[in-house]
């Protein structure tokens, strides 16, 4: 095979990890010895002071998953309002990650806790192969049987297992979901089949990925033109481990060595320029991540980069295709078959090269006949991949806003210079020619105008005052 064929299927398979592996400064941070395994609970909860429960469920497939519960905050289970029971909500994470990476700032900046200490019941989800998500009723996790999976199995699998067993856990209450990167890939594939949302209350959908045609990273630029559909025979990977030593870390070291990738700087060349970072976050970070996942899912995002459809692992025979879907090629996942009614929240960054804004507005698109006063954007310019989950000031440009209208009936307030302004998340209804949605800014709101590559914001809504504003000046 030619040389740099073999080099652009390595870089294909680092890549397309989208949602997961922000990685570090420098390529060996990756070959680090992993951290002493003794639950997110004890490492990153009960240490804050919030109590924490190790629960774990078993998918139909046989997979052992873990999950963390946060039952209440810091100062209690009734928080001072007497109300003692909580609505629950997941929260899923990305790709080459687990569940630790939304615990990694303070409690006053990590999702996890502002939304315990909101009064949520918190259920944070780990995926099959990653640490503490590792066991099988029958396959043992050296075994290559047990990573024959990609994110179609994580819809099919995972996810209901997820919802099944909080929804039964809380009482029967409909769940607020809350996913990251892949976490949003998960849940729109999903939704889309009419998976979760009999128990689904509300959806926010952080760095959205559905569409990955146009990520801007050298790493995604390269992966966008190579081919791998030979590449799990052709490396033998069953488990893709970043930290397992070869040959994982000989493709590590191919990718640092070529031109234009810098991997001293390794976070910003895969998610883009974060603005809001806390330096000592980043190296907790790479202490704890990345994760394992499998080769087949990376093969399956690399094929979605591709391709450009939302679309079922594609097997690369046309006999195989049929053996597994009844047809020659993979089955799309479809989108707009999202139930209309459906309350979602979409926030997404100007800087993220790896949800990049034209492929966040090929997902819009696929909202355009969805109830517009069921549909929150919220656009930040400043921000990329990680800050959403990282960011020093995720808590007020993000997180609070999917929570004001999760507690307001999609009334938005928006806070500007200590008073507060308010105005009706409700736009004049769109037709099936044209559409209005709401497109929340920290301090206005926009109306937005389709075009032929999507959603743009084009006037300010009546009585809004537009301000320039940057995130990163917040840092």
């Amino acid at each position: 095979m030619d040389h740099r064929i073999l080099f652009s299927l390595c870089i294909v398979v680092v890549v397309a990890q989208c949602g997961g592996a922000y990685g570090g400064r420098r390529q060996s941070k990756f070959a680090s010895a992993p951290v002493e395994e003794i639950g997110i609970c004890q490492s990153s909860v009960t240490i804050q002071g919030y109590k924490c429960q190790e629960h774990y469920v078993t998918t139909s497939d046989g997979y052992i998953l873990n999950l963390q519960r946060i039952p209440e905050g810091r100062a209690g289970s009734s928080n001072g309002s007497g109300v003692t029971k909580r609505p629950p909500v997941l929260i899923q994470h990305g790709v080459l990650v687990d569940g630790m990476t939304w615990l990694l700032n303070p409690p006053d900046q990590n999702l996890p806790l502002i939304l315990a200490d909101q009064g949520y019941d918190v259920w944070i989800a780990n995926t099959r192969g990653t640490r503490f998500s590792r066991k099988h009723v029958s396959l043992d996790a050296n075994d290559p049987a047990f990573w024959n999976w990609s994110w179609d199995e994580l819809v099919t699998f995972d996810l209901p297992a997820f919802f099944d067993y909080v929804y039964n856990q809380t009482d029967h209450q409909k769940i607020d979901y809350v996913g990251h990167s892949l976490g949003t890939l998960l849940a729109l594939a999903s939704f889309s089949e009419g998976r979760q949302v009999d128990k689904l209350k509300s959806a926010a959908l952080l760095s959205p990925i559905a569409y990955l045609s146009h990520m801007t990273t050298v790493l995604g630029a390269l992966a966008a033109r190579a081919f791998i559909g030979e590449i799990t025979t052709l490396f033998g990977l069953a488990e893709f481990n970043p930290k397992g030593g070869e040959p994982v870390s000989q493709l590590l070291n191919i990718i640092c060595s070529y031109p234009g990738v810098d991997c001293y700087d390794y976070l910003t060349a895969i998610t883009g320029k974060n603005c809001c970072l806390n330096g000592s976050t980043v190296d907790l970070f790479i202490k704890n991540e990345p994760q394992s996942t499998s080769t087949k899912n990376m093969v399956h995002l690399a094929q979605t980069v591709r391709n450009g459809v939302v679309a079922k692992f594609n097997y690369g025979r046309a006999d195989f295709n049929m053996m597994h879907y009844g047809e020659t090629n993979p089955p799309v996942y479809n989108l707009s078959n999202i139930p209309r009614d459906l309350p979602i929240f979409v926030s997404y960054g100007g800087r993220d090269s790896l949800a990049d804004t034209r492929d966040v507005e090929l997902l819009l698109d696929s909202f355009k006949f969805h109830d517009v006063d069921k549909l929150s954007v919220q656009y930040i310019k400043d921000y990329a991949h990680a800050d959403f989950i990282m960011g020093v000031n995720a808590k007020d440009l993000v997180y609070n806003q999917f929570l004001l209208i999760w507690n307001t009936d999609f009334q938005i307030w928006i806070s500007q210079s200590q008073a507060e302004v308010s105005t009706r998340g409700s736009m004049e209804k769109s037709t099936r020619s044209s559409m209005f949605i709401s497109v929340v800014t920290p301090l206005c709101v926009l109306k937005s105008r389709p075009t032929n590559r999507g959603i743009v914001p084009t006037q300010m809504s009546e009585g809004v005052k537009a301000l320039d504003f940057s995130a990163s000046r917040l840092c």
